[in-house]
């Protein structure tokens, strides 16, 4: 593997107290040295920010208030970013913050400006890492976790592996021990996950398996191991000590496609008729006016929605070129009506079948 994205978790970074280990980072980014002297390219996706504001102003456990979570935030951020760079400056490296939020991969230009910078910051030795600006988000604007936000980066930068670092050795079976290597992610390896979330951190293996999910559609290997265990990140590249290994597939969409489906979040629903579910998911056919029932949500022209049938199934995913207030004049109309409706007609499809992904 030539480019290798590493997520490394907050329960991973912090000691029992909840403060950065400086032990662990160092470690870290010890064997990010061996990679990079190897002739390796690493990205690194570091949660931590708020574990390491809550040992600097000495709080214990995490607050609920979003403007104290933020707070936490911004302090520990310049810390964590203040320890990698003094780790990385020794091995002869140094360090690159991205801080980004979920409008940065919902906005096709921004997304790819992202992978601009990360070429960029690796061609002067930097590593660029990278890390959710919890210092401004809020909900409507979050990634949810840095998992997925790895698997994102992961896919962007078209890297050949995703090494995700928890507090666990991996997937478990039913008897609890780790699964060494899954093919396919299917309902018998979901079943298996435990919906479990650590004080500081925000996910659980559910958030890991669903980033192995996309990655490996990617045709990029994951791997899911104990950050705590000594080398870790080494073993894995060797191929030796306990993890899981979920195997990358064939590529079957591009990379617009693949943003369209997992990199946007949907802005709004357009719920369609059987004979236009049946056009798009067997026909492979664009979405016409004639075939919508209803629009749910607000939403302008060029942002992402899900497209879903009369039971609330989701069908697919896809770019609009109308907006919500548009689309509730013309839907069930014929195509040839829309000119006569609006005073105007772009397009003549909703959603080309170009700009859109059958889930």
């Amino acid at each position: 593997m030539k480019r290798i994205v590493i997520k490394v978790g907050t329960g991973v970074l912090t000691d029992k107290g909840g403060v950065l280990d400086d032990g662990v980072v160092r470690d870290l980014v010890r064997q990010i040295a061996v990679l990079l002297d190897g002739g390796r390219e690493v990205l690194l996706v570091s949660s931590g920010a708020i574990g390491s504001g809550l040992g600097l102003v000495g709080m214990k456990r995490k607050p609920n208030g979003l403007s104290d979570l933020q707070a936490l935030a911004a302090i520990g951020q310049a810390h964590l970013m203040e320890t990698y760079n003094k780790f990385l400056s020794a091995k002869g490296y140094r360090a690159g913050q991205i801080l980004v939020t979920q409008a940065d991969f919902d906005d096709r230009k921004r997304y790819l400006n992202i992978r601009y910078t990360i070429d960029a910051l690796i061609a002067h030795k930097a590593v660029p890492i990278i890390n959710e600006n919890d210092t401004v988000s809020t909900e409507e604007i979050k990634c949810g976790d840095n998992d997925r936000i790895s698997s994102l980066v992961a896919d962007l930068v078209s890297a050949d592996g995703l090494i995700i670092l928890s507090t666990v050795d991996g997937l478990l079976d039913a008897s609890g021990s780790v699964v060494k290597t899954v093919h396919a992610i299917s309902a018998d390896i979901h079943s298996l996950v435990l919906r479990s979330r650590s004080e500081l951190g925000s996910g659980g293996m559910a958030t890991k398996l669903a980033a192995c999910e996309f990655a490996v559609k990617s045709g990029i290997e994951c791997f899911i191991g104990n950050g705590k265990r000594e080398d870790m990140v080494i073993n894995i590249i060797k191929g030796q000590g306990v993890y899981t290994h979920f195997k990358s597939h064939a590529v079957r969409y591009n990379a617009k496609k693949r943003w369209i489906g997992f990199g946007s979040k949907p802005k709004g629903t357009l719920v369609v008729d059987a004979g236009a579910r049946l056009a798009l998911a067997e026909r492979h056919k664009s979405l016409l006016p004639a075939g919508i029932v209803s629009v749910k949500g607000t939403f302008g022209a060029g942002d992402s929605v899900t497209i879903a049938d009369t039971h609330n199934r989701e069908i697919a995913r896809g770019i609009t070129n109308y907006s919500s207030q548009e689309l509730e004049k013309i839907k069930g109309k014929k195509t040839k009506d829309i000119g006569n409706i609006l005073g105007y007609k772009d397009y003549d499809e909703v959603i080309h079948i170009d700009n859109m992904i059958l889930l």
